[in-house]
Parts: structure tokens; sequence; C-alpha cells
């Protein structure tokens, strides 16, 4: 009973469910990018190279026959996966870019010096006093 509220207390922490959220959205984006590479990026690319489809480009090592397919190195798909993790990578390059300069403004932003408490207050307050009648005395 003990290791199942360990459990519910470690999956209810802010930290797993935020990990969770953010592979849920890692993976629609990997999705996203990899649709953009593959439908928009690769064909013009195909076509100003003389009409190639990357997707079908394979170096065959050994031709089917009636029994086993043929044995074949996808290098077109590689490729194409190549372009969709230099994309990925930019975006959270840029992202990761835009935070650090965030949080850097936030550093650099002047701090407000704390409001000085009552306390604090009425002794300043005293002092300017003492301070006019000294110089008064003078």
């Amino acid at each position: 009973m003990a290791m199942l509220q360990e459990f519910k207390k470690f999956a209810l922490r802010g930290n797993v469910v935020d990990m969770a959220v953010g592979i849920i959205i890692g993976a629609a984006f990997g999705r996203v990018v990899s649709s953009f590479v593959a439908d928009i990026v690769m064909p013009p690319l195909g076509v100003m190279i003389g009409g190639v489809h990357f997707s079908q480009l394979a170096l065959v090592i050994q031709e089917a026959t009636e029994t086993q397919p043929a044995v074949a190195i996808l290098y077109g798909k590689f490729i194409q996966t190549t372009v969709d993790f230099i994309i990925v990578a930019f975006a959270i390059f840029m992202a990761i870019k835009v935070m650090n300069s965030l949080k850097k403004k936030q550093e650099e932003a002047p701090q407000a010096a704390p409001k000085p408490s009552s306390q604090e207050l009425l002794l300043t307050e005293i002092r300017d006093l003492l301070q006019q009648s000294n110089a008064a005395k003078k």
C-alpha cells in the first residue's frame, strides 16, 4: 500500500506532469516537421535536382527473389530524416535562444529596493531629527 501511495505522489508531482505534456507536444511537433519535410520541402527539392523522390532513393544490395524481398540501403529516407532532425534541432535552438534572452533581460532588469519596514522608517525619522537638532546646536 505504501508503494502505491508513493507512486501516486510521484506521478502527480508537477514535474512529471510537465514532462509528460512536453513529450506529447514534442511527439506531435516531430510529426508536423516530418510531414513538412516529406510533403513540402522534399518534393520541390527533388524536382530541382531532376525529378528525384528522396523517399525512394535506395542502393539495392540484393535483388528480390520469389521468396525474399530485396535488401537495400534506403539512403533517401535517411536524407529525409536528417533534414527532419536539422529542422527540429533549429527550432529547439531558437526556442532556447528566446528563453535565454528573456531570462537575461529579467536578470538585467533593475530590482526594486525592498520597502523598508515600519521599524526602519521610525529609526530613519529619529536619525533625521537627531541630525537636525545637532545642526541647530552648532
